[in-house]
C-alpha cells in the first residue's frame, strides 16, 4: 500500500501580527513576531524548531529567522514558488518532512509589506520572464489585468455577471465585519457601493481586488502523536496537493486548449484521491481570493459544482454562514488581509478549533486553497 500523509501530522500553533496598510516594523521583525506567537500558541520552545518552509518571494530567509528566534539545529528547509500558489504547499512540505522523520517541529510563515512597499511590476529594468513577454508589451501589466481577461472570457462562455462577483465580495466582507483583526472590520459593503466603484481592470472593480497589506502569519506543524500533548485541539493535515497543469502559462493560460481549466483542477484530482471524504463533506472552505473570479473558478476545479456552474453556485447566500459552503470566514484576502493566502490557513485552523469570529457550527472538515491561475496547492484539514 502506498504511503500517504493522511492525518500523520497536525497544525498545533498559529500566530499573526496586526494587519494594516502600513506597519513600522520590517518584514523580518514581523515574521519573527508571528512565528514566536505561533510557537507560544502551541506551547513549544523556539529551540525545538528544526524545520522551516516559506515562499520563494519571502524576503526573510530561514537563516535569519532561525537565529532571531533561537532555533536549534535545522534539518529541513524549503521554499515554494509562484506567490500565492505556494501557501498551502508550505504546510505540505513540513507535513512530509515531519511524517518521514526529517524533522520534528516545523514552522511555515509569510511576512509581507505590500501595503507600504513597492509593486513588483513597476520594475522596468528587470528582464521579463517568458509569460510576461507575451502580456506586458500588450498592456496586461498587473495580475488584475490578466485575471480581468480570464473573467471576461468566463462571463462570455458561461453567463456569469457582476452580480455573481459581488456575491463573493459580499460574503468575504460580511465575515470581515465580524472579525476585529480584519482591515475591513465594521466597514460594510453594499451592492450600490460595488456597482458604482471605480474600475481597476474591467470587468474587475475596486472590490473585486484583494487588499494591499502589511503583516505576517505563521503556523507550527508536528506529528499527530506529539500534537495530542500540545495546548490546543490538533487540526490534522488530512490531504495535500500541488498542481501544475500541462502547458500551463501563468494567469492568462494562453497555451492551453482551455484557459479556464486552471491549476485547481490538477491539484484537486490528487487532493481528493488521497482523502477519505469528498467535496460534499467539506463543512467550511477558505478559497484563495486575490480576485473575486478566482472563487467560482476554484469552486468548479475542486468539485463543488459542475463546469460553468461556479457563478450560479454563489447565488442565494450559498457562501454565507448557513449556506451551502461558507467560505473565507475571516474575510479572506478581499477583506481581512492579503498576505499571499496564509491567513486562509490560520482561519481554517480557527474554524476546526471552534475559535473563529464567524464560527461554522460543528465544523470538522475544511478545504484551504492557494492561488488559482498560477501553479497552486491545497490542503484538507480535519478536526
Amino acid at each position: 500500500m502506498a504511503a500517504t500523509l493522511k492525518d500523520a501530522t497536525a497544525i498545533v500553533g498559529i500566530g499573526q501580527t496586526a494587519f494594516a496598510k502600513h506597519l513600522p516594523a520590517g518584514e523580518k521583525e514581523l515574521a519573527c513576531r508571528a512565528i514566536l506567537a505561533a510557537l507560544d500558541d502551541a506551547g513549544i520552545s523556539p529551540a525545538e524548531v528544526d524545520a522551516f518552509a516559506s515562499y520563494t518571494m519571502e524576503e526573510t530567509d530561514e537563516v535569519e529567522v532561525a537565529k532571531a528566534i533561537g532555533a536549534g539545529d535545522v534539518t529541513f528547509f524549503s521554499k515554494v514558488g509562484y506567490g500565492g500558489g505556494g501557501s498551502c504547499a508550505t504546510v505540505g512540505h513540513l507535513a512530509a518532512a515531519v511524517a518521514t522523520g526529517q524533522a520534528s517541529v516545523g514552522v511555515a510563515w509569510r511576512s509581507r509589506k505590500r501595503g507600504s512597499g513597492p509593486r513588483p511590476w513597476r520594475n522596468t529594468t528587470a528582464q521579463l520572464p517568458t509569460p510576461g513577454q507575451w502580456t506586458r508589451p500588450f498592456g496586461l501589466l498587473r495580475p488584475a489585468d490578466e485575471i480581468g481577461m480570464l473573467a471576461r472570457r468566463y462571463m462570455h462562455e458561461y453567463g456569469a455577471t457582476r452580480d455573481h462577483l459581488f456575491n463573493v465580495a459580499l460574503a468575504c466582507r460580511n465575515r470581515a465585519n465580524q472579525n476585529p483583526a480584519a482591515i475591513m472590520y465594521e466597514r460594510p459593503l453594499t451592492r450600490e457601493m460595488y456597482m458604482t466603484a471605480r474600475w481597476i481592470s474591467e470587468p474587475l472593480c475596486l472590490f473585486d481586488n484583494c487588499l494591499e497589506t502589511d503583516g505576517a502569519l505563521a503556523c507550527v506543524v508536528v506529528s499527530a502523536a506529539r500534537a495530542r500533548d500540545c495546548r490546543h485541539k490538533p487540526v490534522y493535515v488530512h490531504s495535500v496537493a500541488q498542481g501544475l497543469p500541462a502547458q500551463h502559462h501563468g494567469m492568462v493560460n494562453y497555451w492551453t486548449d482551455d484557459p479556464l481549466s486552471g491549476p485547481a483542477w490538477t491539484a484537486a484530482r490528487h487532493l481528493w484521491k488521497q482523502a477519505d471524504f469528498g467535496p460534499a463533506d467539506v463543512d467550511v472552505a477558505q478559497i484563495y481570493d486575490a480576485f473575486t473570479p478566482l472563487v467560482p473558478l476554484s469552486l468548479e476545479g475542486y468539485g463543488f459544482c459542475g463546469r460553468g456552474e461556479g457563478a450560479a453556485f454563489t447565488e442565494g447566500g450559498a457562501l454565507e454562514i448557513g449556506g451551502r459552503l461558507p467560505l473565507n470566514t475571516g474575510g479572506g484576502g478581499l477583506s481581512e488581509a492579503y498576505v499571499h493566502g496564509f491567513n486562509l490557513i490560520t482561519e481554517g485552523v480557527k474554524q476546526l478549533r471552534g475559535a473563529s469570529t464567524a464560527q461554522v457550527p460543528d465544523a470538522a472538515t475544511c478545504l484551504v486553497t492557494a492561488g488559482e491561475g498560477v501553479p497552486t496547492s491545497a490542503i484538507l484539514l480535519r478536526a
